[in-house]
């Protein structure tokens, strides 16, 4: 895997951006799978500059978002799909109807899942896909114990991932339970991966995802597997890696 190690969120999106434009650029109609979350925040941002300054053309790509919380209306202020209008989607000239987030409301979520999956698979699969990584080293919502090849589901969120995304919410008690994800498996699909981390407590997942053995206790670690992963790590989170690194 690629390893390129930066100092500090701005440049990590801008880096991660560089990676995306190359191959968007190339395909007529790019496939782009999203995260949520404030580590992205930076890519963005970045994309959005791009578009504004340098007429970075969204008008034919599609997008994949990772996840959703279960029992969040798409109009609420924290469900995904209010995340991904604000931080993008609102700023770029993409379609809204090419623009596909997981759906958590409804009496069948498992036909949801089922659906998501074939909707990717309509359009060919994912191009590039942005994951960002959780303390525990979840991807997506896939939590330690995930089957790594599970697919589009719902899952139960860990105290700690409950605890960590608590700060978007007014108080813990209001953060959601569950979510719906792509499973591990679905991310595996996607032809190229990029993962965006910053901060040193996410030093320990970073470590385990590059450098531990491939296990599901570790969902990041599945990403061994994969031929085409980069990782865009800033330097408080690379500490103690072993493995060459990029600068």
């Amino acid at each position: 895997m690629r390893v390129i190690v930066v100092k500090d969120p701005q440049t990590m999106g801008k880096r991660a951006a560089d990676l995306i434009q190359e191959v968007m650029e190339s395909k007529p109609h790019f496939v782009l799978g999203l995260a949520t979350g404030s580590t992205p925040m930076p890519l963005y941002k970045e994309l959005i500059r791009r578009h504004k300054d340098e007429k970075l053309d969204f008008s034919t790509v599609i997008t994949f978002n990772l996840d959703e919380y279960v029992g969040l209306k798409p109009t609420h202020d924290q469900s995904y799909r209010y995340f991904m209008n604000k931080h993008l989607f609102d700023h770029i000239n993409i379609n809204k109807k090419c623009t596909h987030v997981p759906c958590g409301i409804g009496d069948d979520l498992e036909a949801e899942c089922l659906m998501y999956e074939e909707m990717i698979e309509d359009v060919g699969g994912v191009d590039y896909q942005v994951l960002g990584i959780g303390s525990n080293g979840h991807i997506g919502f896939n939590e330690p114990g995930t089957s790594l090849a599970s697919r589009t589901h719902v899952t139960q969120l860990t105290e700690s991932t409950i605890k960590d995304n608590s700060r978007m919410f007014a108080k813990v008690q209001d953060v959601p339970t569950q979510a719906v994800t792509m499973g591990i498996g679905t991310v595996l699909d996607a032809e190229r991966v990029v993962l965006v981390a910053n901060g040193a407590n996410k030093t320990k997942a970073i470590k385990a995802a590059l450098e531990g053995p491939i296990t599901a206790m570790c969902p990041a670690s599945a990403l061994q597997l994969h031929p085409g992963v980069t990782y865009v790590i800033t330097e408080d989170c690379a500490k103690g890696l072993t493995i060459a690194v990029e600068r």
